[in-house]
C-alpha cells in the first residue's frame, strides 16, 4: 500500500515539473520588465532619461512584463494542461485538450451557479475572482490541479473505450473530451457548494503556517529538503508557493494568495519600498544553501579524498559546485553524498531549516522562480537593490554557512570514514563492467543507444517500462515489475543514485536528464529495445570463440572452488540477462541441489546483502568475488535465508557461509540458478572455467590467470 502512495505522488510530483518548468522564463521576463518599468528602480540607477516612459527600451520591458505575467496570471490553466499531460499514460495531446475543455466547463458552470443563486454579493468576501474573463470562485493552482488530475484519471480510464457499432465514431479518444465535458459540469456545480469553506480553511491553514512565525519557516526549510531524494519536494512546496497555505496580503489594492504571487505582486508595484517576507519567507533560505553551504560541502569532499583520486573527483565536485552556485540546481552534489552517508544528508537539513529561518530573521526579501542559485539573485536580489530586499545580508550569512559545512562535514566524513567520492576502495563505480564489455558495447554503434539499452535493462526490459518522464535531473519511471528493476545496473549509466518505491523508480543524473530521457524515449520506440531483450545464450559460443587476447608473462593463478553442490555452467548460460552478460563480472552459474553456501577459498568477507541473499569475498590484491543465490531473489527480502558470516569475517575454505531454503526458492524466485562471479578483472587477467555440470562443494570451479600488465 505505501509503494502505491508512493508511486502515484511520485507521479503527481512529476506532473507538477512541467508547468512549474515554465516558471524561470516567466520569472525572468516578469523580473526584467517590471524592474524597467519601475520608475522607483529607474530612478535608483538613474536610467529614467533613456529607458523611462515613451522610450524604446521602455516599451520593450512592457511587452517582456506583459508576456511575463500572462504566465503568472494563468498559472490554474497552465497547470490543469500540464499535470493532465503528467499523468497520461498514452495519447498525452488528447489529455490536453480534454482539460482545457474542462477547465473552461468547470469555471462556467462555477460561474452560472453564481449567478443563479443572486450573485457574488451572497458569496464569503473575496472568494471571486475573474478567471479568463469568467466570473468563477478564487481557487488558484488548486483548480488547475484539481481538472488536470482528474481528467488524466478519465483519459487512463476511458481513451480505449468500444462503444456500440452505431456511436462507435465516439470511441477511443474522442470519448476523453466528451466525458471530461459531462463529468466537470457537474464538478463545477460541486465546488460552488463545497469549495467556500474549503477556501476558508486553507485561509487559516495558511494564517496558521505564518504565524507560527520563525520556527514554521525552520519546519518547511527542513521538510523540503528532506523531501527530495523522494521527489515529493514539488508536492510540498507549491501549496506555499501558488495558494493562500503560503499566506495571503493585499497588494495594491488587490488580495493576493501565495507567496510567489504576493513577490512578483509586489515586484510590480512603485510603492513598495521593501519587499515584504511574506513573498519570500520560504524562497531566500535557499540562496545561502546553493551558492555557499552546498559549495562547503563539495569542498570538504574534495580535501577528504584520497591523494590519488583528488584529480579526478575534483573535476567533478567543481562541476557541481558550480551548477549549484548558478542554477541553484543542486541533486548532481547532494546525492553525491546522500547514498554514502545519509546522515550528511540529514544534517544538510536541518541546516537548511536554519537557513531559511535566519533569512526570515534577519528580513533578507529575495525572490525566485525556481531555484536559489545567482541568476535568480542578481535578477529578483542585486537588481532590485540592497534596500528593497537586503541582499548583501546572504554574504556574510553565507560565509557562515559556507565554514559550517566544511569544517563539520571534513570532520564527520574522517570520524566515520564515509565514503563520499574519491575515498571509495578500489574501482566501485565502474566494476560492474569490464574495459571488454565497454569497447564491444562502442563498437556496436551509437554511444547514446548503448546508453539507452543499459538504462533499459537495468529497469527490467523494455516490455516492463510502464511510463517514461523525467523532473528537473531525474529519470522517473514507472515499471511494471519493480523487482526486475537491476540498481547496479542503472548506476553503471552515469548515475548518481537510485531511488526505488514498488513501481517508482528514479534515476539521478543531473541537469542533462532531459537528453537523456529523449534518447531513452527514441530507443524504445525504435524496436531495438525489443531486439536487443531477445536471449543472446545462441551467440555466445561465438563471442567465445573470437580471437583471444595476447597477455604477456603467466605470472601465477588464483584458484577458487564451487561454493555449491549442484550443475555448473557458464555464466552465459544465466537467466539473468545482466549476468550472463557479464555485466557485473566474469564467472560461471550453479543451479544448487542442497541448502548450503560454503567458502570456495580463504579470504575475508566483504558484504553480506541486507536480504542474505548475495555476499562478497575479498581475495589478495583486491580481487573480489560475488556468490548470488538465485536470481531476483532480492525482492523475497531475505525470506529463507540465513547469513553465517559477517562483514570482515576471515573465512577458510569449506566453511559455511550461508544456508538457504532451497525449495521455497524454487516456488518464489525467477530461478534458483546462482552467478559466482569475478568482479574486479583487470585487463591483465583472464578467467578459464574448470568443470561444467555436477560439481561438489570445493571441486576447482574457476581460475583467474594473472599475466605482466
Amino acid at each position: 500500500m505505501k509503494d502505491k502512495i508512493f508511486g502515484v505522488l511520485q507521479r503527481v510530483g512529476r506532473s507538477f515539473m512541467l508547468p512549474i518548468a515554465v516558471l524561470p522564463v516567466a520569472g525572468l521576463l516578469l523580473g526584467l520588465g517590471s524592474s524597467f518599468t519601475n520608475e522607483t528602480t529607474l530612478d535608483m540607477y538613474n536610467l529614467t532619461s533613456f529607458m523611462g516612459p515613451g522610450t524604446i527600451p521602455y516599451f520593450i520591458f512592457s511587452v517582456f512584463n506583459s508576456c511575463g505575467s500572462i504566465i503568472f496570471d494563468n498559472l490554474p490553466l497552465i497547470f490543469a494542461i500540464g499535470v493532465a499531460i503528467g499523468m497520461a499514460r498514452q495519447e498525452k495531446e488528447v489529455a490536453a485538450l480534454a482539460a482545457g475543455i474542462s477547465f473552461l466547463v468547470m469555471h462556467s458552470s462555477i460561474s452560472a451557479m453564481i449567478n443563479l443563486t443572486g450573485g457574488p454579493d451572497n458569496l464569503l468576501e473575496g472568494s471571486v475572482a475573474s478567471v479568463l474573463g469568467i466570473q468563477s470562485l478564487q481557487m488558484g493552482a488548486f483548480g488547475g490541479i484539481i481538472v488536470g488530475l482528474g481528467v488524466a484519471a478519465l483519459h487512463n480510464r476511458f481513451y480505449k473505450i468500444q462503444l456500440p457499432q452505431v456511436v462507435s465514431f465516439f470511441g477511443g479518444t474522442r470519448f476523453v473530451p466528451i466525458i471530461s465535458t459531462v463529468v466537470y459540469a457537474l464538478v463545477g456545480i460541486l465546488m460552488f457548494f463545497i469549495w467556500q469553506p474549503i477556501q476558508q480553511g486553507i485561509n487559516q491553514l495558511g494564517t496558521l503556517v505564518y504565524s507560527s512565525g520563525y520556527f514554521g519557516t525552520f519546519l518547511f526549510g527542513m521538510i523540503k529538503r528532506l523531501l527530495i531524494p523522494f521527489g515529493l519536494h514539488h508536492v510540498f512546496y507549491l501549496p506555499f508557493w501558488q495558494t493562500a497555505v503560503g499566506g495571503t496580503m493585499e497588494v495594491a489594492g488587490t488580495m493576493v494568495s501565495g507567496a510567489q504571487n504576493i513577490f512578483f505582486a509586489q515586484l510590480a508595484d512603485p510603492t513598495v519600498t521593501h519587499f515584504s517576507t511574506a513573498g519570500t519567507w520560504c524562497f531566500t533560505g535557499e540562496f545561502v544553501l546553493y551558492i555557499f553551504g552546498f559549495p562547503g560541502a563539495a569542498l570538504a569532499m574534495y580535501r577528504c579524498a584520497r591523494p590519488e583520486r583528488k584529480k579526478q573527483v575534483g573535476g567533478l565536485l567543481l562541476s557541481a559546485a558550480l551548477t549549484s552556485i548558478i542554477t541553484g540546481i543542486t541533486e548532481p552534489l547532494e546525492f553525491s553524498f546522500l547514498f554514502v552517508a545519509p546522515m550528511l544528508f540529514v544534517i544538510s537539513g536541518v541546516f537548511a531549516g536554519l537557513a531559511y529561518m535566519l533569512c526570515h530573521i534577519f528580513n533578507i526579501t529575495v525572490g525566485l522562480t525556481f531555484s536559489g542559485g545567482f541568476i535568480d539573485l542578481a535578477l529578483f536580489g542585486i537588481l532590485q537593490g540592497n534596500d528593497k530586499t537586503s541582499w548583501l545580508l546572504i554574504i556574510p550569512l553565507g560565509i557562515v554557512f559556507f565554514l559550517v559545512y566544511y569544517f563539520l562535514f571534513s570532520f564527520l566524513i574522517k570520524k566515520f570514514d564515509f565514503k563520499t567520492p574519491g575515498r571509495e576502495e578500489g574501482d566501485q563505480e565502474t566494476k560492474l563492467y569490464t574495459k571488454a564489455d565497454y569497447n564491444a558495447r562502442k563498437a556496436e554503434g551509437n554511444q547514446q543507444d548503448a546508453v539507452s539499452a543499459a538504462i533499459t535493462q537495468g529497469l527490467g526490459g523494455a516490455d516492463n517500462i510502464k511510463d517514461v518522464d523525467c523532473c528537473a535531473t531525474r529519470l522517473r519511471v514507472t515499471v511494471h515489475d519493480g523487482s526486475k528493476v537491476n540498481q547496479a545496473v542503472l548506476k553503471t549509466t552515469g548515475a548518481a543514485g537510485v531511488i526505488q518505491k514498488g513501481e517508482g523508480v528514479q534515476v539521478v543524473y543531473g541537469p542533462q536528464v532531459n537528453i537523456i530521457k529523449a534518447h531513452l524515449e527514441d530507443y524504445l520506440r525504435s524496436g531495438a529495445a525489443s531486439a536487443a531483450s531477445a536471449p543472446a545464450a545462441q551467440e555466445a559460443p561465438q563471442a567465445e570463440a573470437e580471437k583471444p587476447v595476447e597477455h604477456g608473462k603467466l605470472l601465477r593463478t588464483i584458484v577458487i572452488g564451487s561454493p555449491f553442490h549442484g550443475e555448473a555452467a557458464p555464466i552465459t548460460a544465466s537467466p539473468d540477462e545482466a549476468f550472463a552478460e557479464k555485466m557485473m563480472g566474469d564467472g560461471a552459474t550453479i543451479v544448487p541441489c542442497e541448502g548450503v553456501v560454503t567458502a570456495p577459498c580463504d579470504a575475508e568477507i566483504s558484504f553480506v546483502f541486507d536480504t542474505q541473499h548475495a555476499l562478497g569475498l575479498k581475495l589478495e590484491e583486491d580481487i573480489e568475488v560475488l556468490i548470488h543465490v538465485g536470481i531476483n531473489t532480492v525482492a523475497l527480502e531475505g525470506k529463507g535465508f540465513k547469513a553465517l558470516v559477517k562483514e570482515g569475517d576471515q573465512v577458510k575454505k569449506g566453511d559455511r557461509l550461508l544456508e538457504f531454503d532451497l525449495d521455497y526458492i524454487r516456488e518464489n524466485a525467477s530461478s534458483t540458478s546462482s552467478p559466482v562471479l569475478f568482479t574486479t578483472m583487470e585487463d591483465n587477467q583472464a578467467l578459464r572455467l574448470l568443470k561444467t555440470g555436477h560439481i561438489k562443494p570445493g571441486e576447482d570451479l574457476l581460475a583467474l590467470d594473472i599475466y605482466e600488465s
